[in-house]
């Protein structure tokens, strides 16, 4: 697997050590209560760290698309919450 950027949307909030620690991805949560995750993901072992880290801490992955790597380019490479907390 080539690097892609990909977006992860999972049910609910994330906290902010979580949201920390997902470092180099954009997140942002919607009105109807899902948080989008948005990054590259270098090979296919990273892909399968993060949805395992989702599982063990029971959050439920709701998808996972393709984003246009041409269309994405993070602040900075720092995960942030656009949420209204």
């Amino acid at each position: 697997m080539s690097p892609h950027v990909v977006e992860l949307v999972v049910r609910g909030r994330l906290g902010h050590e979580l949201i920390a620690a997902l470092d180099g991805f954009e997140v942002a949560t919607d009105e109807h209560g899902l948080t989008h995750i948005v990054g590259h993901v270098a090979d296919q072992a990273r892909l399968f760290g993060l949805l395992d880290m989702f599982d063990e801490l029971h959050i439920e992955v709701v998808s996972m698309n393709p984003v246009d790597p041409e269309g994405f380019s993070p602040d900075a490479g720092d995960a942030q919450d656009t949420s209204d907390s």
